[in-house]
């Protein structure tokens, strides 16, 4: 079985080089520094798209996890409890605390459903809505000058890749 993948390689890179592709031939070996160099790459992505927000958030002493929930209830108007959780893989506890905050702030209005009130939709409050533009704008920038900056080709690779990466 071994040698069949091996061999099965070997055919695959040769029908790369024939038609003259090396930027495929050299993805097909990337090294562990070369895959370190992308995680890197992802946590300082990571970091500098959020620390923009960051200070934002701070003036309503709220954090990153809050901001997903508000991005999320941006996106997802109405959300359930339950869809929420799926959507950032959390704890109900975690959710909890977070949900706390949030009320707290007068930020997020809760509705139950009109067919089955056990169920609770989320909504953001137009002061949620409000905290969650400034926060978006500013990392807008960020993100409209990369894609700006970028072909086409660039920005639907970029976004392939990212689905992969979350297995989307």
């Amino acid at each position: 079985m071994k040698y069949f993948i091996f061999i099965h390689k070997i055919i695959f890179v040769s029908i790369i080089c024939q038609y003259n592709l090396p930027v495929m031939k050299e993805l097909l070996y990337l090294k562990d520094t070369q895959l370190k160099e992308v995680i890197e790459k992802l946590f300082t992505c990571y970091r500098e798209s959020f620390a923009d927000a960051k200070k934002a958030l701070n003036k309503y002493a709220i954090g990153i996890a809050h901001h997903k929930v508000l991005h999320l209830l941006s996106m997802y108007e109405g959300i359930t409890i339950s869809e929420l959780l799926k959507k950032l893989k959390i704890t109900k506890q975690s959710l909890n605390r977070v949900l706390k905050d949030l009320i707290e702030l007068e930020t997020i209005l809760f509705k139950k459903d009109q067919n089955d009130t056990r169920v609770k939709h989320i909504y953001l409050s137009n002061k949620g809505k409000k905290i969650f533009e400034e926060v978006f704008l500013i990392q807008k920038k960020r993100v409209y000058n990369a894609l700006l900056n970028s072909s086409s080709e660039q920005v639907l690779n970029f976004n392939s890749v990212l689905r992969k990466i979350i297995n989307e």
